[in-house]
């Protein structure tokens, strides 16, 4: 077994590398929301439930967990770049297959395959962030990667409305969106990668470790925030599969203003709120040795709250409705920075992209997997029920409407319960951080 030594530092190629790994990271989830935005007129020409609607994004996230473990084992012992650059042609093929296809079905089996596809890039990108950068820049680096989160939501929901009304069709920016992320996959093969561990301030071994997956569950940390990223997938891809939707019934807004509403909600705040977050993390992780989760937790609690409140005034002006939901979602956002940033110092640096692999397969498996399939649900539920309270003997799109709006209201629960996720990771974090440490060294 060869130790070899390394001092703190930060690669010489990382912020170009950074700007690339960000790049790819906005048009997965632009390829990701043009689905939920184009879903009312999918719904209406092939005659879907919500429950339907829920099923498309619950078998893309259910793929993406599942597929994401081998795949983030292998970023941890393989070549990172390659993974990502087939991954990302994969998923920027299969989203043009979904323009092309004539029924549920096949839609279904086109989203599963963008979901492998996908499923390549979270673990192996946060790998080689943590190792180009050091641990008091990360969530900074993290900050400016996940960027690509509201960019590419903002891009979808500003630009696919547009794009449906010039071409008269809800196929065309399938087509549109596939194109950047197949030109840009050739740019993920010329990457030069970090040796791992490359920005620790301790001596990395390079043997491979035993028993992988049982040294990582064997980190409480990791529990509580894998618990708490449950809930926050949920609450995220409940709002992301059903926002539009709601929005064009329960406000009766057209498909364009209700996608750029939703672009605000998700894509405008992430802008300033993610590298704001960033530096505010990294700022009281200097200060206080849990201060990134405290943040993270409060942030969270607050989300809740101003999303709660939307909810609850009902048929209020839709301007304010959208202002409250934003201002939760400035919040939200800090998830990312403190989260994911946790997770890197809490698992040596040979295991990180495994470990993240790992964590978004509790994310999504029982998080993201669940949120819209539970929600789409509790929207037909409720819209039954809203039906045979008013001696009516056919579902109408009024129903329909107060049926999702009130299946809605889990999204604040389970921001709610987010927080509270994080706030219990403080008493076994800083523990955990320093066994990483130790471990490493041995």
């Amino acid at each position: 077994m060869q130790p070899l030594a390394h001092q703190c530092k930060q690669a010489d190629n990382a912020w170009r590398v950074l700007f690339l790994l960000f790049l790819a990271n906005l048009f997965n989830f632009f390829d990701r929301a043009v689905p939920s935005i184009v879903m009312e007129p999918i719904r209406l020409e092939w005659g879907l439930t919500d429950f339907q609607i829920g099923m498309l994004g619950t078998a893309f996230t259910m793929v993406y967990a599942i597929a994401g473990i081998p795949l983030g084992r292998m970023a941890d012992t393989g070549s990172r770049k390659k993974i990502m650059g087939w991954g990302l042609l994969l998923w920027s093929s299969l989203t043009a297959v979904n323009g092309a296809v004539q029924g549920f079905w096949g839609f279904l089996l086109a989203r599963m395959g963008v979901g492998i596809g996908e499923a390549s890039y979270g673990p192996a990108a946060n790998s080689l962030i943590g190792d180009m950068f050091p641990a008091n820049r990360r969530a900074r680096a993290m900050g400016i990667f996940m960027l690509g989160l509201p960019l590419g939501l903002l891009l979808a929901f500003f630009t696919t409305g547009a794009m449906v009304e010039a071409f008269d069709s809800w196929r065309a920016p399938f087509f549109i969106a596939a194109l950047p992320g197949i030109i840009l996959a050739l740019f993920m093969f010329m990457i030069r990668e970090p040796k791992r561990g490359d920005a620790e301030l301790v001596v990395i071994q390079v043997t491979a470790v035993q028993q992988p997956i049982r040294k990582i569950l064997a980190i409480p940390t990791m529990w509580w925030l894998t618990l708490a990223g449950l809930c926050y997938n949920f609450a995220t891809y409940a709002n992301t599969s059903f926002m539009v939707p709601m929005l064009q019934r329960y406000f009766d807004l057209e498909l364009t203003q209700a996608a750029m509403s939703v672009g605000v909600i998700v894509g405008v705040t992430g802008l300033f709120a993610l590298p704001l977050g960033g530096w505010i993390a990294d700022r009281l992780h200097v200060r206080i040795a849990n201060g990134r989760l405290l943040f993270g937790g409060v942030s969270l609690l607050l989300t809740s709250l101003c999303t709660g409140i939307a909810l609850v005034a009902g048929d209020i002006d839709v301007v304010i409705f959208v202002g409250l939901f934003a201002l939760g979602w400035v919040f939200a956002y800090n998830f990312y920075t403190c989260v994911y940033t946790a997770v890197q110092d809490v698992v040596e640096p040979r295991l990180r992209a495994t470990a993240m692999a790992l964590f978004f397969a509790g994310l999504y498996l029982l998080g993201g997997g669940l949120g819209p399939v539970i929600v789409g649900g509790l929207s037909d539920y409720f819209a039954q029920q809203a039906m045979l309270a008013a001696g009516a003997s056919q579902i109408s799109e009024a129903f329909r409407a107060i049926g999702l709006h009130s299946a809605m209201y889990l999204v604040p629960v389970a921001m709610g319960l987010t927080g509270v996720f994080l706030l219990i990771a403080i008493s076994t974090f800083k523990n955990d951080a320093q066994k990483m440490a130790q471990s490493a060294q041995q």
